[in-house]
């Protein structure tokens, strides 16, 4: 009961404290990425606390414990690597063009027929993402109420009381409460990691029993099969979540390019270094709690670290800290995967469409439309996670697999070859999704060819996107290529987004200037 009535209280506060930052939403500049102003401190706590979610605290440890370091390539190897390469390669040259989405570069590099296949793409992939969040929101009510609330009325009361402050203050809300999030993330999973390996028998015996048992084996055996399935479930998330608009809000809502930069490579290393805090933890349960273990294994490996922590082995300070840390980590990732797709619709694919039917409509309208956009997509993103059966690490993983085939390619050529056209665009996309998509149906049949258990689908979609982009931007164009952007072509072609008659609707949306944080 006492912890119960801790985690409402912290729940509260954390409601109030996104309340009060929605104070400073005036426009869809400040809700989308938050004045472009964020100081370095707060970049740094956003990016690490965006994606230490659900999958960290839950799904990450389960798989290890299964499958020891080989079964976590995704995450947290792979997903850490992905924000250190968005910092060291893409953060600079797109900050510069200030825009407000991903969606948005795509139609100043190759047209609006690119934009609105990576919008959509780039929309469809958020649900695994949000989803698993929510699923994650669910178990620790059912959890906590040791049973009396069921995993689907938990799901609902979480979204809903994410939705609260996302609803009104957008990335404002997100990053002040992320900051203050990351602190109790670290705080709890330190204190409770030095607890629980004290009655382990002290981190150096459980590393020690760990490495005896094989968990820390990570490379593939040095033949061509383990080699191909190692690389194809590293990129996963690598790669297929650098083109993603939580990432991109980060790297827009900074105050700097330096801190663009840095911000994004600190936040992805302190990832990875934090997200083994729970696999030592999972790991420490086999020694002290083998009974716990043993029952969850066959029935939800993902309850075996919830448990271990609610049983008496584990003193109430330190379950307070462990659930204070695991809420923060799914607020602050649900908060972030609910305002980025939304963000992304609204900008890239319903305001066209406002404006060709309204073109006078203003700024504050438009953010109303984004607010009612992040309400149905919540709804939608519920409803979806209370009818998935897959666990929170598979769809964390799938959600990627989409980006990966359609939008990664575009993105990095387009920055980086200057011999990139629309053409090279939408055939890449093209062709990457629909073999990714038909090797998936041939997968999932009773009776799959061998070769696709390595050659897995996303993989084979991935390089057919990389050939098809490079053969048809070299071949004769029958497509119009728009000029590489530039930061005066990129400012230009957002006032013609947004201008409507008479008048700009503000000098924040069009010039991104930045306000004190």
């Amino acid at each position: 009961m006492q912890l119960l009535l801790f985690v409402i209280i912290y729940w509260l506060i954390s409601i109030g404290i996104g309340l009060y930052a929605a104070l400073r939403v005036h426009n869809t500049t400040d809700y989308a990425v938050a004045g472009r102003s964020l100081p370095f401190y707060v970049v740094t706590a956003t990016v690490f606390a965006t994606w230490f979610g659900s999958e960290t605290v839950l799904g990450i440890p389960a798989k290890f414990l299964s499958n020891g370091l080989s079964g976590v390539v995704e995450d947290p190897f792979g997903s850490s690597l992905c924000l250190i390469l968005v910092g060291l390669f893409f953060a600079k040259p797109l900050y510069r063009l200030n825009l407000m989405t991903i969606g948005d570069y795509y139609r100043l590099r190759f047209g609006r027929t690119v934009e609105l296949i990576t919008t959509v793409t780039i929309v469809i992939s958020y649900l695994g993402w949000v989803a698993a969040q929510i699923k994650a929101l669910g178990l620790v009510f059912y959890v906590l109420s040791d049973g009396g609330v069921s995993r689907e009325l938990g799901m609902a009361l979480g979204a809903g009381s994410v939705l609260v402050y996302t609803l009104f203050g957008g990335m404002w809300s997100v990053a002040i409460t992320d900051f203050i999030q990351m602190i109790v993330i670290v705080i709890g999973l330190l204190y409770i990691g030095w607890d629980v390996g004290e009655r382990a028998g002290g981190v150096g015996h459980v590393i020690a029993h760990a490495h005896a048992a094989g968990k820390f084996n990570f490379w593939p055996e040095f033949n061509l099969n383990s080699i191909v399935m190692f690389v194809g479930t590293w990129i996963t998330m690598m790669l297929g979540s650098i083109p993603q608009q939580d990432v991109f809000q980060r790297v827009q809502s900074s105050a700097s390019e330096k801190i663009a930069v840095w911000g994004s490579v600190l936040g992805g290393s302190l990832y990875f270094v934090f997200a083994f805090i729970p696999m030592f933890l999972a790991y420490c349960a086999l020694l002290i709690a083998p009974e716990i273990v043993a029952r969850y294994a066959g029935e939800d490996t993902q309850l075996i670290l919830p448990k271990l922590v609610l049983s008496d082995k584990v003193p109430l300070f330190a379950q307070i800290m462990f659930f204070g840390a695991l809420l923060s980590a799914i607020k602050s990732c649900a908060s972030a995967t609910l305002l980025a797709p939304s963000v992304t619709f609204s900008e890239n694919f319903l305001r066209p469409i406002l404006k060709s039917f309204r073109p006078d409509f203003t700024d504050r309208q438009f953010l109303r439309g984004m607010q009612v956009v992040v309400l149905v997509f919540t709804c939608a993103v519920t409803a979806f996670a209370m009818l998935s059966e897959q666990s929170i690490y598979d769809l964390v993983g799938n959600a990627y697999k989409i980006t990966l085939v359609a939008a990664f390619i575009p993105l990095l050529l387009g920055v980086y070859w200057k011999r990139a056209t629309t053409q090279g665009a939408i055939m890449s996309m093209l062709l990457g999704l629909v073999t990714w998509i038909t090797l998936e149906i041939v997968a999932a049949q009773a009776t799959p060819p061998e070769w696709l258990g390595v050659w897995l689908p996303h993989l084979v979609g991935f390089l057919v996107a990389l050939v098809s982009f490079l053969v048809f931007s070299l071949c004769p164009q029958f497509m119009r290529t728009p000029p590489i952007p530039t930061p005066e072509s990129a400012r230009q072609e957002h006032l013609a987004q947004h201008a409507h008659p008479g008048a700009h609707h503000g000098a924040a949306l069009t010039q991104h200037t930045p306000s004190k944080p």
